[in-house]
């Protein structure tokens, strides 16, 4: 495996827009439950490895007991979806494209190329930095987004996902990281919590999809970390992202 491979995340960024659509309700949580429908009757095997998976005991970053799911929906606009697929060791496009296209007529797809992000820090000084959380965010294990916790939720969720799907986890000190991170001061905080939830037709079970929603101000050396909130705009963070929770975006100022 190249240097560049090490230092980079792998991802199609899958973009579907429809001419119509099946569903009622256009919303990831809807769309999520419809996809893997149309998934189990395509491919069985597939939705038992990508909804259903299984991580052997002791595997993986600690703290992630169910391992995260290889992709998350967007809503950019009406009767369009976006699909960030992290699967990347084996052909996924192609199938996801016609499970898309049992959920409606399609118009257009794009994004069936692979995006490499770097995990390179920039060049210079980066001190303040502000993230905002645009959907519903649970962060396990806090009420408020304090960066070295976020950080860490970050970095185990890109760790994850390269080992189950990419290239490989991340080859850095974990603890080292999130050691720097915990030094990042947060200067400002304004959050709103959101109640929702979900019931599932399979078990019966009730989900929580509320979290916080808002804007939160960092300061400190940031710039090693700014590859990993750039990640994270794809990936999420925090609780059930294949539902679109923990979309984030930020801004350097």
């Amino acid at each position: 495996m190249g240097p560049a491979v090490a230092t980079t995340f792998a991802l199609y960024p899958l973009r579907f827009r429809f001419a119509a659509c099946k569903l009622r309700d256009f919303s990831a949580n809807t769309l999520r439950g419809a996809f893997g429908s149309a998934l189990k009757t395509k491919d069985a095997d597939a939705y038992a490895r990508f909804f259903a998976p299984h991580r052997a005991e002791g595997a993986g970053p600690s703290g992630l007991a169910d391992p995260p799911r290889p992709f998350v929906f967007r809503l950019p606009g009406p009767l369009e979806v976006g699909l960030n697929v992290f699967l990347t060791r084996e052909p996924a496009v192609e199938l996801f494209t016609r499970v898309m296209g049992e959920l409606g007529t399609l118009s257009s797809v794009a994004g069936t190329e692979p995006l490499h992000l770097s995990l390179c820090a920039p060049q210079g000084r980066v001190r303040r930095v502000r993230v905002h959380f645009l959907t519903p965010t649970e962060l396990k294990g806090a009420e408020q987004p304090e960066f070295g916790i976020l950080l860490a939720r970050i970095r185990d969720r890109v760790s994850a996902l390269r080992e189950l799907y990419g290239d490989g986890p991340l080859a850095i000190d974990f603890k080292a990281f999130g050691e720097r991170a915990s030094r990042v001061s947060m200067t400002r905080c304004e959050l709103v919590q959101v109640a929702a939830g979900r019931t599932s037709r399979a078990t019966g079970q009730r989900h929580s999809l509320g979290g916080f929603t808002g804007v939160a101000e960092y300061e400190g050396d940031l710039a090693e970390f700014l590859p990993y909130l750039e990640i994270a705009r794809w990936t999420g963070v925090g609780r059930q992202t294949v539902w679109g929770k923990g979309e984030i975006a930020y801004e350097t100022f």
